[in-house]
């Protein structure tokens, strides 16, 4: 391989300088600039991370053991991931204290609970933590609305056996012209 030029430093130039970055000119030996850097101190670059606090692995499987290694929405058993109950957007670190900071949710379930939050008034714009606290997506077990909205939710699963019990009522809901969901409801209004 034959190289046809080569490319020599002839000095760099500071540009600018403040507290938190730091910029450079690289200027080639004929003069003109080849490039220019900026660099930032470390300090600077702590401070505007997001400021989550990064979760021990130890502490991470407690929670996960203490929620009985199930998803606290929907059940399930698998992809189990550790969320803040109230959104770290509204509550910080710092979350209520009255409450545990912390749930367990499948990663299906955390996506539901992501859309639904950065969808919600809330988070976008009043960021109360009274809000949240009584929220479906923080409490599944007692709340007052769904990302504030009147709204009771039931997740069901079906598992092992019970699928043919969930086969049964999909036939049921397509002979009727209605969703799953829709034909429950009318099965639980006629009971």
């Amino acid at each position: 391989m034959r190289v046809t030029s080569i490319r020599l430093v002839r000095y760099v130039t500071r540009v600018n300088s403040d507290s938190q970055s730091r910029q450079f000119k690289v200027k080639h030996t004929n003069g003109r600039s080849i490039a220019a850097y900026a660099f930032t101190d470390s300090a600077a670059i702590d401070s505007r991370k997001s400021g989550r606090d990064s979760l021990p692995k130890k502490r991470r499987d407690e929670i996960i053991a203490a929620a009985g290694s199930r998803c606290q929405i929907c059940g399930a058993t698998t992809n189990l991931q550790v969320d803040h109950r109230i959104p770290f957007e509204v509550a910080g670190e710092s979350q209520a204290s009255e409450i545990d900071p912390y749930m367990v949710l499948c990663g299906s379930c955390n996506r539901k609970k992501s859309w639904s939050c950065e969808h919600c008034q809330n988070w976008l714009k009043d960021k109360s933590l009274g809000v949240c606290a009584t929220c479906y997506w923080a409490e599944p077990n007692k709340y007052d609305h769904v990302a504030m909205e009147s709204e009771r939710r039931a997740d069901l699963a079906w598992k092992g056996q019970e699928v043919e019990d969930y086969e049964r009522i999909r036939h049921e809901s397509e002979a009727a012209g209605k969703t799953v969901p829709e034909q429950i409801k009318d099965v639980l209004r006629k009971r």
